[in-house]
């Protein structure tokens, strides 16, 4: 089965109080953005993979195949110039019901068996008894760019062994999954626009005639979303929770969804921005230049480092 994991942006982001158990209850309007998206493959012990072959002839060599050297951890591929970490990385788990494959240009600098999507086997495996798997995943998407990108490839993930195991689980009982996962995690299972609250796993639905599907997700009516991620700079989400002060908004977020979005620059705030354009001016200079190139809303998305801007349709690049 191959699926792509789409991510997404939060339209408003407001850090409201600390709670006891150190998190932050937060408000946000998670929206799908299939612009940017990983390709996932999830085949049952030996099945035949659709994927495979592609991703070792065009992430595992760059050249001859003799550059493809197993590594003494287990874990092989060919190294890039730019970041010194493999383009490809296949790693086995040691009771043998998992092997992973990933796939970034980039480079992949995590620990394949700590990905997410074997993360979401390993939450299904507890409570069901799951056959032999292999995964093969091609990281396109950003990697800590508040985008989602690990967090959709976990809850597609999810939905994938869901179906190839005919485990029977609703979309309530995926999400419930999922939001062990990661907080954002969840909203992926149901893929639409969610209105997120506590650590962002409680959702609800969100509808508005503001909000309406387009090729590339949802965007308030007549108008298009454009997503720009810039190169080489990562964040984390503890650096950008530093020096956060919790608030509530004069206006409650879902009014301002729910009004004009000729009030969003205004009224629509990610409470992010103000730590994270702190270490990073770049992207607050970012920002200005999308309102400079006739952005009617530009805002980071969760904790950055990517942003995206609300064009009119005939102004949207």
């Amino acid at each position: 089965m191959i699926t792509d994991p789409n991510v997404k942006i939060n339209l408003g982001l407001n850090i409201l109080r600390k709670r006891e158990d150190g998190y932050h209850d937060l408000e946000t309007l998670f929206v799908p953005y299939f612009g940017i998206s990983d390709r996932l493959e999830i085949v049952i012990g030996d099945d035949y993979s659709r994927t495979s072959a592609y991703l070792f002839n065009r992430y595992g060599t760059d050249g001859p195949e003799s550059q493809i050297a197993v590594k003494p951890e287990g874990v092989f591929g060919t190294e890039t110039e730019e970041s010194g970490f493999d383009r490809l990385v296949q790693k086995m788990s040691e009771d043998g019901k998992v092997m992973i494959t990933i796939a970034r240009a980039e480079g992949v600098d995590w620990d394949p068996l700590k990905d997410l999507t074997v993360k979401a086997y390993r939450v299904l495996a507890e409570d069901f008894e799951l056959p032999p798997v292999k995964i093969f995943l091609e990281k396109k998407s950003p990697v800590g760019a508040g985008l989602g990108g690990g967090s959709a490839d976990a809850a597609f993930a999810l939905k994938m062994i869901n179906e190839l195991c005919e485990l029977g689980l609703s979309e309530l009982s995926l999400a419930t999954y999922a939001s062990r996962l990661g907080s954002d995690c969840a909203f992926f299972i149901y893929n639409r626009p969610m209105f997120g609250e506590g650590r962002g796993e409680v959702l609800t639905e969100f509808t508005s005639d503001v909000i309406r599907f387009n090729a590339e997700g949802y965007a308030p009516a007549g108008l298009d979303i454009q997503v720009v991620s810039p190169e080489g700079i990562s964040v984390s989400t503890k650096d950008a929770y530093g020096g956060i002060v919790p608030h509530i908004p004069e206006v409650p977020l879902r009014e301002v969804l729910s009004g004009p979005v000729e009030r969003w620059k205004e009224l629509l705030v990610n409470d992010f921005e103000a730590t994270v354009f702190a270490k990073h001016p770049e992207l607050a200079a970012i920002k200005q230049s999308l309102y400079d190139s006739g952005a009617v809303y530009a805002s980071m998305s969760g904790s950055g480092s990517s942003l995206f801007a609300v064009y009119e349709k005939e102004q949207a690049r």
